[in-house]
């Protein structure tokens, strides 16, 4: 099969790259998903977020390596499989980072990704419910909109979180990010706008458009600075997709570094472990991982509405159901962080270092551990961690899950700040009108600072937000050139969340978004 253009990854980014390359008629793309359709009920249903973040369910369930920064656990690292990708499995938060964010890119030698210069390009997906205005558009694919039905507790979170000095903020993605406010999520109407349902199916039909499932790439193929295809392996054994003008990798901040070393693209060192014969040195590949850390802090509570494995919870979601398909309201288009905060734990800082998220319902391990009785969790994330970590390859064998090693709280820095905003989202707790919903603490310590570090390091995760592994820049580790173009080569591109030079301060799905749209007007030029 000869396409013109050949996408590896239909997560966020190839989705919205799918669907700008493939506005020209004249124009072949192929789109590459190694997992099946978005055909799940739990996709659509944004409650239904429940049965696949902890579960194998359209997801590639991937684990790290032991981390010495949290007692020696393996941390856990869900992956969406399946059209729209993380998008399909996440939370459907919409925060951007902050406009400084942006600046820093630029200021690191990335010509064009200024807060300035990315606005635009997150204007144009967004169809902002609440109307344009300077910072947000209307009329684009993907649906931004206020929660249809939060919780009690949520807004109490937000009035308790203003209580302890926080300003409210009802737009983080606005002027300022700092204080406490709902979320925004990706939905229209009660259902989930992920980015398949977005970008994707709306142009399903065009004939110069091919989506393959179930392929999942091997290796890229190449011949001296142009790549020349992908070898996928499929329901029919392994096939050569042939590529006349570009090769995008979009596979994620695991899977495209993964994909580079397997193809012999990467350090010398990392493929000579497995056998691999060196064809193009870039030791970045894969170095410079970067997530968010993030301690919850879990707590029991009577208010039935709050989310927990009950009889009245189930009962209640019979008649949610019916709510939810016919009116786009009720407790099944929770995204269950409905409000959250952005704060800076000590003063002198240009920007917040700190996010919290408040779930309405007891997110422990992931949701892989269930508790009989209601409860919330107020999630503290450090927005812009010291430690670096690294993907790398288990073996030679493209089936088997890459290595991932997040390095958390490895740089001293990272635990400091989570000390501090753990010790304000307490007080955010132990405040009115919150604490009439506070029964008792799941896993409580002791308010030494000695007590709240090991709970730390018994407890602490991802947050899902892993970026860096094929950073853009123009030094010595740059996997890719501000136009993230691969080093080295004429028409091969990673456009995903590994080439963030920096981790922004918010959640990541909206940024890779706009990542995809800067690389789509630039690739369909």
């Amino acid at each position: 099969m000869k396409f013109d253009d050949v996408i590896v990854g239909a997560g966020s980014a190839g989705c919205v790259l799918a669907n700008r390359l493939s506005a020209d008629p004249a124009r072949q793309v192929c789109l590459l998903e190694a997992g099946p359709c978005d055909w799940s009920p739990l996709i659509h249903i944004p409650a239904g977020l429940l049965g696949m973040l902890p579960t194998r369910h359209m997801n590639w369930h991937y684990y790290t390596e032991r981390q010495p920064g949290l007692g020696g656990r393996r941390g856990y690292q869900p992956r969406g499989r399946t059209l729209g990708g993380s998008s399909s499995i996440n939370a459907m938060i919409y925060i951007r980072g902050h406009r400084l964010d942006y600046d820093d890119w630029a200021a690191l030698g990335n010509n064009g990704w200024s807060w300035a210069e990315v606005l635009p390009f997150f204007r144009r997906s967004e169809d902002q419910q609440r109307g344009a205005d300077e910072y947000h558009g209307t009329g684009g694919e993907l649906a931004v909109s206020d929660p249809a039905s939060p919780v009690p507790a949520s807004l109490a979170f937000v009035e308790a979180a203003i209580a302890c000095g926080l300003r409210a903020n009802p737009d983080f993605n606005g002027a300022e990010q700092d204080g406490a406010g709902l979320y925004q999520v990706t939905q229209r109407n009660g259902r989930r706008c992920s980015a398949a349902v977005a970008f994707l199916r709306p142009v399903r039909q065009r004939p110069n458009l091919t989506v393959l499932t179930g392929r999942q790439v091997q290796q890229i193929v190449w011949h001296g600075s142009r790549a020349t295809g992908v070898r996928v392996a499929g329901p029919g054994g392994t096939a050569l997709i042939e590529a006349r003008r570009e090769v995008v990798l979009a596979a994620g901040a695991f899977g495209s570094p993964q994909l580079l070393l397997l193809s012999g693209i990467g350090g010398r060192e990392e493929l000579a472990r497995h056998g691999l014969e060196l064809r193009h040195e870039l030791p970045g590949v894969g170095q410079g991982l970067t997530d968010h850390v993030d301690l919850p802090l879990l707590y029991r509570s009577d208010d039935p509405r709050l989310l927990g494995t009950t009889l009245r919870s189930a009962l209640r979601a019979i008649p949610g159901l019916f709510e939810w398909y016919w009116r786009g309201t009720g407790m099944l288009t929770t995204n269950y962080a409905e409000a959250g905060a952005f704060l800076r734990t000590r003063p002198g800082l240009d920007r917040p270092d700190v996010q919290l998220h408040f779930v309405n319902g007891l997110a422990d391990s992931h949701g892989r551990r269930i508790h009989s009785f209601p409860g919330f969790s107020v999630h503290v994330t450090v927005l812009r961690p010291a430690s670096r970590g690294s993907v790398g390859l288990r073996s030679a064998d493209p089936r088997e899950p890459p290595r991932i090693d997040p390095a958390f709280l490895t740089a001293a820095a990272d635990l400091a700040t989570l000390l501090e905003g753990v010790k304000f989202a307490q007080r955010i707790v132990a405040t009115e009108p919150l604490a009439r919903y506070r029964r008792a603490e799941l896993y409580p310590s002791g308010a030494a600072d000695d007590e709240l570090i090991a709970r730390i390091r018994r407890h602490a995760d991802t947050i899902y937000h892993p970026t860096g592994t094929c950073r853009m820049g123009r030094d010595e580790l740059a996997v890719v050139d501000p136009e993230l173009r691969l080093r080295g080569f004429d028409n091969l591109s990673v456009v995903d969340a590994s080439v963030m030079p920096r981790l922004v301060g918010g959640n990541t799905n909206a940024p890779v978004i706009m990542i995809a749209e800067n690389a789509a007007a630039r690739l369909a030029a």
